[in-house]
Protein backbone atom coordinates (compact mmCIF):
# COMPACT_ATOMS: atom_id res chain seq x y z
CA UNK A 1 0.00 0.00 0.00
CA UNK A 2 1.21 3.63 -0.66
CA UNK A 3 1.59 6.06 2.27
CA UNK A 4 2.00 9.63 2.01
CA UNK A 5 4.75 11.08 4.02
CA UNK A 6 6.02 14.50 5.00
CA UNK A 7 9.52 15.30 5.82
CA UNK A 8 10.60 19.17 7.59
CA UNK A 9 14.21 20.07 7.36
CA UNK A 10 13.68 22.31 11.14
CA UNK A 11 17.45 23.65 10.43
CA UNK A 12 15.91 25.89 8.06
CA UNK A 13 12.35 26.72 9.90
CA UNK A 14 12.25 30.02 11.16
CA UNK A 15 9.05 30.07 12.48
CA UNK A 16 7.26 32.10 10.37
CA UNK A 17 3.76 30.10 10.54
CA UNK A 18 2.85 30.09 6.59
CA UNK A 19 2.36 26.69 6.94
CA UNK A 20 -0.12 27.22 9.99
CA UNK A 21 -1.91 29.96 8.14
CA UNK A 22 -2.09 28.09 5.01
CA UNK A 23 -3.73 25.01 6.64
CA UNK A 24 -6.49 27.58 8.51
CA UNK A 25 -7.24 28.86 5.07
CA UNK A 26 -7.51 25.40 2.76
CA UNK A 27 -9.63 23.88 5.52
CA UNK A 28 -11.75 26.40 6.74
CA UNK A 29 -10.05 25.72 10.57
CA UNK A 30 -12.22 27.94 13.05
CA UNK A 31 -9.61 31.05 14.74
CA UNK A 32 -8.77 29.50 17.67
CA UNK A 33 -8.19 25.83 16.64
CA UNK A 34 -5.41 24.55 14.43
CA UNK A 35 -4.70 21.54 12.73
CA UNK A 36 -0.81 22.26 12.73
CA UNK A 37 1.40 24.62 15.03
CA UNK A 38 4.94 26.00 15.19
CA UNK A 39 6.73 24.87 18.52
CA UNK A 40 9.54 26.53 19.78
CA UNK A 41 11.93 25.42 22.60
CA UNK A 42 15.18 27.13 24.19
CA UNK A 43 17.82 25.13 25.20
CA UNK A 44 20.76 26.02 27.09
CA UNK A 45 22.17 29.55 28.49
CA UNK A 46 24.12 32.27 28.11
CA UNK A 47 26.35 32.87 26.38
CA UNK A 48 25.43 29.91 24.40
CA UNK A 49 21.25 29.22 23.80
CA UNK A 50 19.92 27.36 21.45
CA UNK A 51 16.71 27.55 19.73
CA UNK A 52 14.79 24.76 18.31
CA UNK A 53 11.57 25.72 16.01
CA UNK A 54 9.43 22.52 14.87
CA UNK A 55 6.17 22.15 12.78
CA UNK A 56 3.73 19.98 14.28
CA UNK A 57 0.73 18.17 12.99
CA UNK A 58 -0.77 14.63 13.15
CA UNK A 59 1.84 12.10 12.28
CA UNK A 60 -0.36 9.53 10.50
CA UNK A 61 0.87 6.84 12.77
CA UNK A 62 1.05 3.33 11.00
CA UNK A 63 -0.70 2.06 14.08
CA UNK A 64 -2.69 5.07 15.39
CA UNK A 65 -3.90 5.02 19.09
CA UNK A 66 -6.78 7.64 18.43
CA UNK A 67 -8.25 5.00 15.57
CA UNK A 68 -7.89 1.98 18.25
CA UNK A 69 -9.29 4.66 21.41
CA UNK A 70 -12.28 6.08 19.42
CA UNK A 71 -15.59 3.32 20.11
CA UNK A 72 -17.58 4.87 16.82
CA UNK A 73 -15.21 3.92 14.00
CA UNK A 74 -15.25 7.59 13.17
CA UNK A 75 -11.20 7.61 13.40
CA UNK A 76 -9.99 5.13 10.79
CA UNK A 77 -7.34 4.85 8.69
CA UNK A 78 -8.40 5.91 5.25
CA UNK A 79 -7.04 3.68 2.03
CA UNK A 80 -5.83 7.10 0.33
CA UNK A 81 -2.01 6.36 1.43
CA UNK A 82 -3.02 5.49 5.36
CA UNK A 83 -4.18 8.89 6.02
CA UNK A 84 -5.35 8.54 9.35
CA UNK A 85 -9.03 10.27 9.06
CA UNK A 86 -12.27 11.68 11.20
CA UNK A 87 -15.82 10.83 10.10
CA UNK A 88 -17.13 14.12 11.56
CA UNK A 89 -21.14 12.06 10.88
CA UNK A 90 -19.44 9.23 13.08
CA UNK A 91 -17.84 11.03 15.52
CA UNK A 92 -19.94 11.96 18.56
CA UNK A 93 -17.46 13.96 20.56
CA UNK A 94 -16.61 11.86 23.36
CA UNK A 95 -12.68 13.22 23.10
CA UNK A 96 -11.40 9.42 23.36
CA UNK A 97 -9.30 10.12 20.02
CA UNK A 98 -8.64 13.36 21.37
CA UNK A 99 -6.86 12.08 24.89
CA UNK A 100 -5.44 8.79 22.88
CA UNK A 101 -2.86 10.90 20.26
CA UNK A 102 0.62 11.20 21.44
CA UNK A 103 1.10 14.09 19.97
CA UNK A 104 -2.09 16.52 20.79
CA UNK A 105 -2.98 16.62 17.32
CA UNK A 106 -6.69 16.50 18.05
CA UNK A 107 -9.47 19.40 18.54
CA UNK A 108 -13.12 19.23 19.25
CA UNK A 109 -14.45 21.03 16.71
CA UNK A 110 -16.82 23.96 18.23
CA UNK A 111 -19.30 21.86 15.80
CA UNK A 112 -18.96 19.02 17.99
CA UNK A 113 -16.71 16.25 16.04
CA UNK A 114 -12.83 15.70 16.97
CA UNK A 115 -10.79 17.50 13.93
CA UNK A 116 -7.05 17.48 12.94
CA UNK A 117 -5.03 17.35 10.19
CA UNK A 118 -6.03 15.19 7.13
CA UNK A 119 -2.95 15.41 4.93
CA UNK A 120 -5.21 17.47 2.87
CA UNK A 121 -6.75 14.65 1.24
CA UNK A 122 -8.79 16.11 -1.08
CA UNK A 123 -5.95 18.42 -2.40
CA UNK A 124 -4.08 14.89 -2.29
CA UNK A 125 -6.65 12.99 -4.50
CA UNK A 126 -6.30 15.75 -7.17
CA UNK A 127 -2.22 15.03 -7.57
CA UNK A 128 -1.79 18.27 -5.15
CA UNK A 129 0.05 18.55 -2.12
CA UNK A 130 -1.36 19.56 1.02
CA UNK A 131 -1.48 23.47 1.39
CA UNK A 132 1.10 23.30 3.94
CA UNK A 133 3.75 22.02 1.49
CA UNK A 134 4.61 24.99 -0.02
CA UNK A 135 7.05 26.87 2.13
CA UNK A 136 9.17 29.83 1.20
CA UNK A 137 12.05 28.50 3.47
CA UNK A 138 11.49 25.43 1.40
CA UNK A 139 11.76 23.73 4.43
CA UNK A 140 8.82 21.02 3.56
CA UNK A 141 8.89 18.33 1.06
CA UNK A 142 5.41 15.81 1.00
CA UNK A 143 5.76 12.25 -0.76
CA UNK A 144 3.99 9.04 -1.35
CA UNK A 145 5.85 6.20 -0.28
CA UNK A 146 5.81 2.29 -0.74
CA UNK A 147 5.42 -0.06 2.02
CA UNK A 148 8.39 -1.68 0.37
CA UNK A 149 10.53 1.79 -0.08
CA UNK A 150 9.64 2.31 3.59
CA UNK A 151 10.81 -1.10 4.84
CA UNK A 152 14.07 -1.42 2.67
CA UNK A 153 14.68 2.07 2.96
CA UNK A 154 14.35 2.23 7.21
CA UNK A 155 17.55 -0.62 7.72
CA UNK A 156 19.75 0.81 4.81
CA UNK A 157 22.15 3.19 5.54
CA UNK A 158 23.48 6.09 4.42
CA UNK A 159 20.88 6.76 2.27
CA UNK A 160 22.36 7.31 -1.47
CA UNK A 161 21.30 9.92 -3.53
CA UNK A 162 19.89 8.59 -7.05
CA UNK A 163 18.66 5.28 -4.92
CA UNK A 164 15.44 3.80 -4.77
CA UNK A 165 15.78 5.55 -0.92
CA UNK A 166 16.77 8.96 -2.09
CA UNK A 167 15.23 9.12 -5.77
CA UNK A 168 14.63 12.59 -5.77
CA UNK A 169 17.51 14.72 -4.02
CA UNK A 170 17.16 17.89 -2.46
CA UNK A 171 19.71 20.42 -3.69
CA UNK A 172 22.12 20.95 -1.04
CA UNK A 173 20.23 18.75 1.31
CA UNK A 174 20.56 15.72 0.33
CA UNK A 175 17.33 13.20 0.40
CA UNK A 176 13.81 14.22 0.55
CA UNK A 177 12.35 10.41 2.01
Amino acid sequence: MTRYAMAIDTRLCVGCNDCVVACQTENDVPPGYFRNWITTEVRGAFPTPALEIRSERCNHCENPPCVHACPTGASHVSDLGAIVMVDRDKCIGCKACVVACPYGARYIHPDGYADKCTFCAHRVREGKDPACSPCARRTRWSSAISTTRRARCATSSPRAVGTPCCPKPVPGRGCSI
